[in-house]
């Protein structure tokens, strides 16, 4: 384990891909058995992982009248499933894909949960089956306890932000398809996903949304290819003018191959106020997009309240 990471360090795409792309494929595995057993929510809500304190976690998986769930520890570098009836195994991180996988289904076996997943990677190009991916093989703890930190540090901005509003809103969660943690603003009022949508993107995109998140970085779909992780946000149905609005910081801008707003983590890093940086991004892009979509935001937006511990803190001063 470290002791004092760096709060906000550099994690450029080529120093760690090797492990960033075997972790995908580890987090899509325990993903996926949350899928095959969790109920519906709107727009896949209940797929999505929660941050923990010491890595990624499911929330907790019915099956029949027993209770689980899949903690993957970047800190001591294992997964765990832990039962309602004190039952815990686990799986060493590291080593291929193929391997993790085969541990896995052993594991839930071995506690008499027999969870069939289809073993076909979502949202990543030239996907390879689970159960015959040696191609993924390298996990270095270090890099990934480094992700995890900065994962920590973008996790209570973005919750933060999200406190901001009593609409409807995700939580702040991890997407183990794009890799990314999100979160997203709804106006209330119903749309219609694009034409020739996926399963993944006819489910997600039937609201008006505001969506805010950070990706690692990578190859994308459509194949544009990003070295630094960055912030992104969007506004779903884009709306005439989206792409010409003013946001903050102003190293901020529109990414036409994205599709999106981005604010380069790199920019945010090197920032005096990091903390300010993301939350100038996050609320001038939602205001652009709620203005030109004309969202009812007197009813939507508020003030939380301070929490008591910091209120007196405030008062001593």
């Amino acid at each position: 384990m470290t002791t004092q990471p760096q709060r906000w360090p550099a994690l450029p795409v080529a120093d760690w891909e090797p492990t960033y792309d075997t972790l995908h494929m580890y987090t899509q595995i325990i993903g996926k058995v949350a899928l095959a057993l969790r109920p519906m929510t709107n727009h896949w809500w209940q797929v999505a992982l929660e941050l923990s304190a010491k890595g990624l976690r499911t929330a907790a998986i019915p099956y029949g009248d027993r209770t689980f769930e899949m903690h993957l520890d970047l800190v001591d570098h294992e997964l765990r499933i832990d039962t309602d009836r004190g039952e815990r195994r686990t799986v060493a991180l590291g080593g291929p894909v193929r391997d993790f996988y085969a541990g896995t289904m052993a594991a839930l076996d071995d506690l008499g949960l027999h969870v069939p997943i289809w073993t076909r990677p979502v949202e990543v190009t030239d996907p390879i089956p689970f159960d015959e991916d040696t191609v993924h093989a390298t996990y270095d703890p270090a890099q990934a306890e480094r992700y995890w930190h900065v994962l920590c540090q973008v996790e209570g901005v973005l919750d933060q932000f999200r406190a901001r509003f009593t609409g409807k809103a995700s939580p702040v969660q991890f997407y183990w398809g794009s890799f990314d943690l999100a979160t997203t603003r709804y106006s209330g009022r119903p749309t219609d996903p694009p034409p020739g949508a996926d399963i993944i993107t006819r489910l997600s995109y039937t609201a008006e949304q505001s969506s805010l998140g950070f990706w690692p970085g990578g190859t994308w779909l459509n194949g544009e290819r990003v070295e630094q992780p960055v912030f992104y946000s969007y506004t779903y149905p884009e709306p005439p003018g989206m792409r010409e609005q003013r946001v903050g910081p102003a190293p901020a801008h529109f990414d036409a191959g994205l599709g999106e707003f981005v604010l380069s983590y790199d920019e945010v890093r090197r920032a005096d106020d990091p903390h300010r940086a993301i939350l100038d991004f996050a609320q001038s892009t939602y205001e652009a997009g709620a203005r030109l979509q004309h969202w009812p935001r007197d009813v939507l937006e508020w003030a939380p309240p301070m929490p008591p511990s910091r209120r007196r803190a405030l008062s001593e001063t």
